[in-house]
């Protein structure tokens, strides 16, 4: 949860040190305020301790959440009046309060308190308050009394700790888990997995219900890892194949003969696995380009989303891009999104003839519009600043369904794409799964560096897909 707000005094809070104003500094009319950003964390947090259940990705506001939202209103009046007007040293006397609209996560409330009497007998202030979100909407509105403190007080501001309510086992993996936990295993050929994490990664995900694992790969050289990382390869099948390259066709054989419904790639090189499953022999390439998709979840975002492509297409044609949004689209549509909203980002939001991505994004939003692009809402070019915070799409006058609320990033190149997946996971904490669409079955391409909850939860996406082509073939 992130604040702002004019300090009383600039340098001091700049050197985070708080200081109060006494009852007789106060005058009527007197005012301050605080503006807050409100992750699911936050929201999920307020919910543990009013004991509601909230889902921390939906709205606060509904008949069985008021506890939940009093706890944000008093969270954000308690922050204005302790450490803003009063200030340090304010004690709480009573308020009064009406809600007047939801708390979203994502939302960036700003409460302003005003003076509006003191009682000289009683040293008591009280004060309006109103709370509205980044449109502008009242969320709340009332009055509070404070007893003023009637001696100056200044302090170092406490450095809190961070809290991760997912810490307490409620984690997007788990979710996911117990989403496709309906689901039968598939069978999967994970080729060439002769290194620890690639050959444990499978069994784990075997062990998890998501995939029966067939490993394509030296045999010798998999009994050798298994027994070095103690990994049990008992009643595992093995197809014996001398080298890698080996690997990835006879794996991508087993695929095109429909003996198994996915790939996955194991320690060999992905261009080694890309290579023998797009060639035409193989008999898995569809009319669409195969692309790459990470599905990603960031403590900073109120939903699950993806950015693509960030693996496959290096410089991708106008033609290429849109294929890439189209398999983007599907797999929102696997997850449960029904009309997935895509941006297309560049490093503008207007339309330059000397920029390519503008372009591009134009055209690909014209072809929505004429119907060769269907089943998601497109908008392009967007800077990705306004393709997810509705406030800077705000500031800078765009009116959008998809801006500030993306469910599909779609960058320019692999370069961009690449990077900027790597900075949300690694710098971002964000959560991840990756996923290659457009052939005939889904491809789990995780690389050496992946944790072992990205390569569990590219298996259970990958199951998710292989369900639905089971219905709706590619």
């Amino acid at each position: 949860m992130t604040t702002s707000s004019a300090p009383v005094d600039g340098a001091a809070d700049a050197l985070q040190v708080l200081r109060n104003r006494t009852f007789d500094e106060i005058a009527i009319g007197d005012s301050a305020s605080l503006e807050r950003a409100f992750s699911p964390q936050d929201i999920q947090m307020f919910a543990l301790q009013s004991g509601d259940d909230v889902d921390p990705e939906s709205s606060v506001s509904s008949p069985s959440r008021d506890t939940t939202e009093a706890i944000c209103a008093n969270v954000l009046i308690s922050a204005v009046l302790g450490t803003r007007l009063p200030g340090p040293g304010t004690l709480h006397v009573s308020q009064n309060l009406r809600f007047l609209g939801a708390i979203r996560p994502g939302d960036r409330l700003t409460v302003r308190v005003q003076v509006t009497s003191k009682d000289t007998a009683t040293r008591r202030i009280t004060l309006a308050c109103a709370c509205t979100n980044q449109e502008d909407a009242a969320v709340f509105q009332g009055q509070v009394e404070v007893a003023a403190p009637t001696e100056r007080i200044e302090r170092t501001r406490t450095a809190l700790p961070e809290i991760h309510p997912d810490a307490q086992g409620h984690t997007g993996l788990q979710r996911l888990l117990a989403h496709v936990a309906h689901l039968q295993p598939i069978r999967v050929a994970v080729a060439h997995p002769c290194d620890a994490p690639s050959l444990s990664a499978a069994l784990e995900a075997r062990h998890a219900g998501l995939i029966e694992p067939v490993l394509v790969g030296s045999r010798a050289r998999l009994e050798a890892v298994a027994t070095e990382a103690g990994l049990d390869l008992a009643d595992v099948t093995i197809v014996d194949t001398p080298h890698s390259h080996a690997a990835a066709q006879q794996a991508v054989a087993l695929a095109a003969n429909g003996e198994v419904e996915a790939l996955m790639k194991g320690s060999l090189h992905t261009d080694e696995l890309m290579s023998a499953l797009v060639s035409t022999a193989a008999g898995l390439r569809t009319k669409r380009r195969v692309s790459h998709c990470f599905l990603l979840q960031t403590p900073a975002y109120p939903r699950p989303f993806i950015v693509t492509d960030a693996a496959i297409n290096i410089a991708p044609t106008l033609e290429q891009k849109a294929d890439i949004i189209r398999n983007a689209i599907e797999l929102a549509q696997v997850i449960g999104v029904r009309e997935p909203k895509v941006a297309i980002l560049a490093a503008v939001e207007t339309v330059s003839p000397t920029m390519t991505a503008t372009l591009d994004a134009a055209a690909l939003c014209k072809m929505a519009d004429r119907g060769q692009i269907t089943g998601g809402l497109l908008d392009g070019p967007l800077a990705f600043d306004n393709a997810i915070s509705i406030a800077a799409a705000r500031t800078k006058g765009i009116v959008s369904e998809v801006a500030g609320q993306a469910d599909i990033l779609v960058v320019p190149d692999l370069e961009s794409g690449n990077m900027l997946a790597k900075q949300l996971i690694f710098l971002g904490g964000a959560a991840s799964a990756g996923i290659v669409l457009g052939a005939k079955v889904p491809v789990i391409l995780t690389s050496r560096a992946d944790s072992r909850d990205t390569r569990i939860a590219s298996c259970a996406i990958a199951l998710m897909l292989a369900h639905h082509y089971r219905l709706s073939p590619p």
